[in-house]
């Protein structure tokens, strides 16, 4: 997890930024740092940080050396188009989701899972999306906010999702019984799966802990429909955390453990 970080804005309309970046400062309880003409790279340096929070006129972000994190609808663009050309999206089928449905992201990263499903749940159904990793939650929570450049239906997904920044068990146990239709994880976003080097703010985030046993327990409390969790294909984690049943395309190296709500 992280050690040490500090917010800072762009060199650009520096002064128009400074009163949000304050803001986030208090909030996440982080250092501010006025740019002036300083180097993310001096800033790093003079503070210590692992990490700046970058505050610019078009996002927030996350970067480590020169590697920068931001929101970006990235595959979940993909798979939303394939869904409205009639193809099958092996999430949306282990959720058996339906619109209208209140969907649980117990991990929801960079909230690509969670951008699918609302636009799936559509506009009568909701996405709660979890990150432990407050920094994350916040650079995701701005991008889902204030993200243009995509088909409006897209834009009007994103904006339908909330985003709280705690973590999943804690948030489980205070919701009442059968709060949400789906609850979700993917604790293979936890290990950061991302090879790629632009993926090296997460990994600096990521929390890799193994989902728990009572977590399960409490989002099949939770769920009315079902539980769903992604795993690789053929891991020992849908046996260790009793999913009795995996689906999930014939080629590809993911699949869905479900546990679904025996209705009285």
């Amino acid at each position: 997890m992280i050690q040490s970080l500090v917010i800072t804005t762009g060199i650009r309309r520096a002064a128009e930024l400074e009163a949000k970046a304050l803001a986030l400062s208090r909030e996440l309880n982080i250092p501010y740092v006025r740019r002036g003409k300083q180097s993310l790279a001096a800033i790093r340096q003079a503070s210590g940080a692992a990490a700046v929070m970058l505050l610019s006129c078009e996002k927030l972000s996350l970067v480590v050396d020169d590697k920068e994190l931001f929101f970006h609808p990235g595959l979940a663009k993909l798979r939303i188009k394939e869904i409205q050309s009639g193809k099958t999206d092996q999430m949306i089928s282990a959720m058996n989701l339906q619109a209208g449905d209140a969907v649980l992201d117990c991990t929801l990263g960079l909230a690509a899972d969670a951008l699918v499903a609302s636009y799936v749940v559509g506009p009568a159904g909701t996405v709660v999306g979890l990150e432990d990793a407050a920094p994350v939650a916040s650079v995701v929570r701005l991008g889902l906010q204030s993200y243009t450049g995509e088909k409006p239906e897209i834009l009007k997904a994103m904006r339908r999702i909330t985003v709280i920044p705690t973590d999943h068990l804690t948030y489980l146990k205070n919701l009442p019984a059968n709060s949400f239709d789906v609850v979700y994880f993917d604790p293979m976003f936890r290990v950061a799966r991302e090879k790629s080097s632009s993926m090296a703010p997460l990994r600096l985030f990521a929390n890799h802990n193994p989902l728990s046993r009572e977590a399960v327990a409490e989002a099949v409390r939770v769920a009315r429909k079902r539980v769903v969790m992604k795993e690789n294909r053929g891991s020992d984690e849908f046996k260790r955390l009793n999913f009795p049943a995996v689906q999930g395309g014939k080629y590809s190296p993911v699949a869905y453990g479900i546990i679904e709500k025996v209705v009285p």
